[in-house]
């Protein structure tokens, strides 16, 4: 199905996303603060490039030769990119982390900096993911129904049964895979697909600074280490990797807790493209926070604990999600709509766990 022909239910509770909206702009009104980054948020950005930045030099420069320390150095930098993935570059391709949209687009270019792509990005993240949500064969996030299965309307395989166990080892390699190869196999899908002309660029642009972008990461991370750093060349490949791998999981797994989880729906269009809910209902129903109290993980993870406000309004920045999660719930509560909001990070791994086994052994969904 055409992604253009997916119609939302503008006529299923429009006084809810009414009110919802009125509370949030009263909660900046009255409080008088502005959407987007505060200092708080400011600090964290000098926070999550030091994290990055400042160990890379330190592997460059020589600062020590004891293998286990630069091993941590590397592993520094893996957290680091985690942290600029979360809490800069995210917020900016949103549009989120300044009102001045020039700031958010040089930050946005952070993802070309960490070894991904702008331009992929916000298609298969803001246009694909947040339109299409949890929706088989729209929302890109859910994968290609290879090794993974994550939703019932994909075709089940043997190696499924295994997949709650592989699963986490796979999760490490996304981020080996957004530096190598997958840009440029999405870049050549969304070419064909017409969707480049949305960040207004063209496919040669695109892909001319996509070339430019790997060649340029690949120099400054791994190709400079192997001239100047201490360690033997194969030691640096493996930390170079070593650095991806944790970075993959962290990513990964924050993002499969927030819509992968046994809570969640995966709804799938009429044969006309009609949607049963309208867009808000829709990201509720598929989307669950999670860790919610958990102050020191929401810090790192660029608040995406709190998925559910953030699928609701991508354009604040994530430094107010705690605040509004109240407003969200409440209101949810009063429109008896869904609000998967309660569990815990060990809860979500275990549902997320507990999902994944179920999609390995099952063909059609059992009762939550």
């Amino acid at each position: 199905m055409d992604f253009k022909t997916i119609k939302f239910n503008t006529k299923d509770q429009p006084e809810f996303v009414k009110e919802l909206r009125s509370r949030v702009n009263n909660y900046f009104k009255e409080n008088k603060i502005s959407k987007y980054a505060n200092t708080n948020m400011v600090v964290k950005t000098v926070f999550m490039l030091s994290l990055y930045f400042i160990p890379y030099f330190l592997i460059l420069f020589n600062i020590t030769s004891n293998t286990w320390i630069v091993l941590s150095l590397w592993l520094l930098m893996g957290l680091g990119m985690a942290g600029i993935g979360f809490s800069i570059m995210h917020d900016a391709n949103h549009g989120a982390y300044s009102k001045n949209q020039t700031v958010n687009k040089y930050l946005g270019f952070l993802i070309n900096l960490i070894g991904g792509s702008s331009v992929n990005w916000k298609i298969q993240h803001n246009v694909l993911h947040h339109t299409y949500t949890n929706i088989h064969e729209h929302d890109e996030d859910m994968g290609d129904g290879g090794l993974m299965r994550f939703s019932y309307h994909q075709k089940r395989l043997k190696a499924h049964r295994f997949q709650q166990f592989y699963a986490w080892f796979l999760y490490s390699l996304i981020t080996v895979s957004w530096s190598t190869k997958k840009d440029f196999i999405q870049l050549e899908r969304y070419n064909k697909k017409d969707f480049i002309k949305t960040q207004n660029t063209t496919y040669n642009k695109a892909l001319t600074r996509l070339i430019l972008a790997k060649i340029f990461y690949l120099s400054y991370v791994l190709i400079l280490p192997l001239i100047f750093s201490s360690q033997a060349w194969w030691v640096t490949i493996l930390f170079y990797f070593a650095m991806h791998l944790i970075c993959g999981f962290v990513i990964s797994v924050i993002f499969q807790l927030a819509h992968i989880v046994s809570e969640t729906d995966f709804p799938l269009p009429s044969n006309q493209g009609s949607m049963e809910n309208n867009f808000a209902v829709h990201q509720l129903y598929t989307t669950a926070n999670f860790a919610r109290n958990n102050r020191i993980l929401s810090w790192f993870v660029g608040g995406l604990n709190f998925q559910i406000e953030h699928h609701l309004f991508p354009n604040i920045c994530h430094v107010h999600y705690r605040k509004l999660s109240d407003i969200v719930k409440q209101t949810a509560k009063e429109y008896n709509v869904p609000y998967y909001g309660d569990s815990s990070l060990f809860k979500a791994l275990h549902s997320h766990g507990k999902l994944l086994s179920q999609l390995g052994k099952n063909d059609f969904a059992t009762v939550k």
